[in-house]
């Protein structure tokens, strides 16, 4: 039976860092928690990200990347990698979204490289100052 992407969960938690903010000069810093778990019987990697990161002018940001924060992990069945990162926008309100490219780390002597990938996709989530959308 074939690996389905929807066996890896993804959930996300933002807040909004005023410390790391300039309201006056259009930066408002926000952070994010992911946590990505592996509901299936099988360990899975992730090997890439792509993010579109878009702001209430419709300003677009696109990253792509190895890893996230420097690492490709192996997440285990029934296990969960967390991790968190951050992303400045020119407004008070924007949203982010996009998708990880994994790989089922099964058998393990295998190099990654050599596996098919599988896309999850992450639905967009809100990235907003408190008072913004009062």
């Amino acid at each position: 039976m074939p690996f389905s992407p929807s066996l890896v969960s993804i959930n996300v938690l933002t807040t909004y860092l005023p410390s790391h903010s300039n309201p006056g000069a259009n930066q408002y810093t926000f952070a994010y928690t992911i946590t990505i778990s592996n509901n299936s019987d099988l360990p899975v990697q992730l090997l890439s990200r792509h993010w579109i990161i878009t702001d209430a002018d419709n300003e677009v940001q696109e990253v792509r990347g190895e890893g996230v924060v420097g690492e490709q992990p192996v997440i285990q069945p029934g296990s969960s990698f967390r991790y968190s990162s951050g992303a400045t926008l020119s407004t008070p309100v924007g949203c982010m979204e996009g998708s990880y490219f994994m790989v089922v780390r099964e058998p393990m002597d295998i190099d990654p490289a050599e596996l098919p990938t599988f896309e999850v996709p992450i639905r967009a989530f809100s990235l907003h100052t408190p008072t913004a959308l009062n």
